[in-house]
């Protein structure tokens, strides 16, 4: 890895609160990629015999869907919340119900169904501890790191995808599935404390500035979004009072504001279908292989390899992308990766399709960290939370669904024109994107939620003429030249209460 790789995350390394969180975000990674093997074995472990392969989608639909679930049930208490403390609780209920398995296996109690549940409650706060990690980067730092900062987030995922699966063979082989889980729940304890120490004094000095600027913008995005309920009488110190239990935004608010956003509602829409198409992938792909390549589970693994390590160097260089507007690149990402499927769909032989499907996770990095910098600019703080959460709970339905339906598609059609057809569906989904990004006024990313105390405004894109900002940003950072407000026209602008 050269110096010039890490260029754009110097700054993001450099942030004081940022670096003391990363060992423990690196931590946490690698148990999930550790959970990629152990989830699944432990169930086929403890499903009754001729029922395994049920107990097993069950266990791994439960280890995701669940927090779609806590999106709209916790809405209310949640949506006001900080992104490190949503992060910070995420971890402390993972790591609570998987230590949880470990134990009832200890105490002899552990079955199929008790493990399913306890599988459930870890992954029910999972969108909001997505949403407060990205938050917080938005805190943190200024708009033109945000994208080097999801990137780097992403690249720890990425990592751990290559390194965990092995690893959690040798060691399932070792000591069993069930405390390699309880690895995965140590993991999770450790981002836990992590972020209770780190961000403890820095939200204790800013609980002042938050209980008088952020309490006005949180009623006036009530009032945008028709929520009355949470505006009522605050004392002279800004704080709530004679407020009913658990006031705040409705559950649905993060969907409102989506919706009323023509710009964030596409976005969502486009990972939506870009997710959904890909994800008859995982049942045509297997039967790919050993169908019609007459190959191995080798093989297949070399795939699966080639993706992650295409993956891997694709978030490295996702920084180099700032700079380049937003809408744009995402419609290239989607237009790339269908034209790297291509080959697995036109029966290429391996010597070919092996680098093209390697190609097609370089460019699939990039994806997520610019989608999520997308709603950062748009969204302030004060609605970054409920937003981000909203839209992980639609786009983790996403793959499953797409998932449910390669079944069919592939028994009925075979394995290669399925592969075939998701392919021309993904390239023919960038193209439209491409259009519409090349409207007039597509590419505005001005916000239309209302700023935090957190919120600086920063240049859209960071170009040759920029004069380098210091290493490191906190909160009260002051702005530089280039970082100065400008009056921005934006003639696609949703304004609050529009339709």
């Amino acid at each position: 890895m050269t110096p010039a790789m890490l260029l754009p995350y110097r700054p993001v390394l450099g942030q004081p609160v940022l670096r003391r969180l990363l060992p423990g975000l690196a931590t946490s990674a690698l148990g999930d990629g550790l959970a990629l093997v152990a989830v699944t074995w432990l169930a086929l472990q403890l499903a009754p015999a001729g029922q395994r392969g049920t107990w097993t989608a069950v266990a791994v639909a439960a280890y995701t869907l669940p927090g779609a679930a806590g999106t709209l049930l916790l809405g209310r208490w949640l949506g006001t919340r900080s992104g490190a403390q949503l992060a910070g609780w995420d971890a402390t209920v993972r790591a609570a119900a998987l230590g949880a398995i470990p134990v009832a296996h200890l105490a002899g109690v552990l079955d199929v169904g008790l493990y399913v549940a306890l599988l459930a409650v870890s992954s029910l706060l999972h969108p909001w501890g997505s949403a407060g990690r990205f938050t917080l980067v938005a805190e943190l730092l200024p708009q033109r790191h945000h994208l080097a900062a999801n990137a780097l987030l992403g690249v720890f995922g990425q990592a751990a995808t290559i390194v965990g699966p092995p690893l959690a063979g040798l060691l399932i082989a070792w000591v069993g599935a069930v405390w390699v889980i309880a690895v995965d729940a140590a993991s999770f304890a450790v981002l836990a404390v992590s972020y209770r120490l780190v961000v403890r004094d820095r939200e204790a000095a800013a609980v002042s500035e938050r209980d008088t600027a952020a309490v006005r913008d949180r009623e006036a995005a009530a009032v945008r979004d028709g929520d009355t309920a949470t505006v009522h009488d605050r004392d002279t110190n800004g704080r709530y009072r004679n407020g009913p239990a658990g006031a705040g935004p409705s559950r649905t608010s993060g969907f409102r504001i989506i919706g009323r956003d023509r710009s964030l509602l596409g976005l969502l829409a486009l990972t939506f279908a870009f997710f959904f198409l890909f994800g008859p992938f995982y049942v045509a792909m297997p039967v790919h292989v050993t169908d019609d390549l007459h190959a191995s589970a080798g093989t297949l693994a070399a795939y699966y390899t080639a993706f992650g390590v295409g993956s891997l160097l694709g978030g490295l260089l996702t920084g180099h992308l700032r700079g380049r507007p937003l809408r744009t690149t995402l419609a290239g990402i989607v237009v790339l990766f269908g034209a790297a499927l291509m080959p697995l769909g036109l029966g290429a032989p391996v010597v070919l399709s092996l680098p093209a499907f390697a190609l097609a996770g370089l460019v699939w990095a990039p994806y997520q960290p610019t989608a999520t910098a997308l709603f950062q600019r748009r969204a302030g703080t004060v609605d970054l939370p409920r937003v981000l959460a909203a839209n992980g709970a639609v786009t983790v339905l996403a793959v499953p669904l797409g998932t449910m339906l390669g079944g069919p598609a592939t028994a009925a059609f075979g394995a290669r024109p399925t592969l075939l057809a998701c392919a021309v569906a993904i390239l023919a989904l960038g193209l439209v994107a491409a259009v519409s990004a090349a409207r007039p006024g597509a590419q505005n990313t001005e916000r239309t939620g209302p700023a935090g105390p957190h919120d600086r405004p920063g240049p859209q894109t960071t170009g040759p003429h920029d004069r380098p900002g210091p290493q490191t940003t906190g909160p009260h950072d002051q702005p530089e030249p280039h970082d100065r407000p400008g009056r921005v026209k934006a003639p696609d602008r949703v304004r609050p209460g529009a339709s």
